[in-house]
């Protein structure tokens, strides 16, 4: 008895099914180290911060609005609108995106531990810092072989680097001020996550 294509096609697919889940050889999530370029890449413990970690980025995040209440200023763009979620990238996407938001961050937040509210920033930016050395490690390489951005990422990308061009650097305090929270708990969290952040 002949049986068709399509029938012999669905067999053979249960029976892989079968054989893989016996073997226990299901597919597992990849981690962050095993993505194209990455380096050494270390991002679990960063699935959520330390209470005290978050209570210091808390009293910095209200002392910055504080002083941004103080400020009248006209803000033209913004780098981090609120549609963007960093699981419409590709996982191997995600640690480059999350990178060049932390940049901008700490090129924004910076500068301001030389003022006033330098001792409330001082951990907060110390954290950042440690983030973003580890975040390094594991964004694709950039070799002429390796994955580029493309599509979604690359505008993304092109807008936090244009930041700086058109915003004053005011209006990008209150960029990442009121990002702050949204880097820490939810695009951070995605990224140390992997394939299991969906």
């Amino acid at each position: 008895m002949k049986l068709d294509s399509a029938v012999g096609c669905m067999l053979v697919l249960m029976l892989m099914t079968t054989a893989l889940t016996r073997t226990g050889a299901a597919p597992a999530p990849t981690p962050l180290s095993a993505l194209p370029g990455a380096r050494g890449c270390a991002m679990a413990p960063f699935t959520s911060l330390s209470p005290q970690d978050m209570k210091a980025f808390r009293r910095a995040k209200d002392a910055l609005e504080e002083s941004l209440l103080l400020k009248n200023r006209s803000c033209r763009s913004r780098p981090f609108p609120r549609t963007r979620d960093l699981r419409q990238l590709q996982v191997w996407e995600r640690p480059m995106a999350l990178e060049a938001e932390l940049a901008l961050t700490l090129k924004a937040l910076g500068p301001m531990a030389n003022s006033t509210l330098g001792d409330i920033l001082d951990q907060p930016l110390h954290t950042l810092r440690h983030i973003h050395a580890k975040l390094q490690a594991c964004a694709p390489a950039q070799a002429p072989a390796g994955p580029r951005p493309r599509g979604l990422l690359r505008h993304w990308l092109r807008r936090l680097q244009e930041a700086p061009e058109k915003e004053s650097a005011g209006c990008l305090e209150a960029s990442v001020t009121f990002n702050l929270f949204r880097l820490l708990t939810r695009d951070l969290r995605c990224v140390s996550r992997g394939d299991l952040c969906v």
